[in-house]
């Protein structure tokens, strides 16, 4: 297999990298598949999650700071909506691949892989 430099330009390494942050935390992931569906408030978020408003305002920025999410201000409240329509595409692949964990690899403590 010979793979190019044309393949992946530094934008597309960088955008990935976000996007591998984003889902690197089960609440970010939980917001993404959330607005998957539909645009949400804040607190509608945090209640449907399980989590602190606080929590969930820290997780929205790191989205935002991620690119992947936008603030669209409503009166005096804010809601929230996946910032590019490929994104919940890329979720849905995401969400239908296998994966094989080695035996042993991801138990405890010691896990690296989470």
């Amino acid at each position: 297999m010979t793979l190019t430099a044309s393949a992946a330009t530094v934008t597309h390494t960088a955008a990935l990298a976000r996007f591998s942050h984003a889902l690197s935390d089960p609440t970010r992931v939980g917001i993404l598949l959330a607005l998957r569906e539909a645009p949400a408030f804040p607190s509608d978020l945090a209640d449907a999650l399980g989590v602190s408003r606080q929590v969930m305002s820290n997780q929205l920025a790191c989205l935002r700071g991620c690119g992947l999410v936008e603030a669209i201000p409503e009166g005096r409240r804010t809601w929230y909506r996946l910032a590019d329509g490929h994104i919940a595409p890329a979720l849905n692949e995401l969400l239908r691949v296998t994966l094989f964990v080695e035996p042993g690899c991801c138990a405890g403590e010691e896990c690296r892989c989470a």
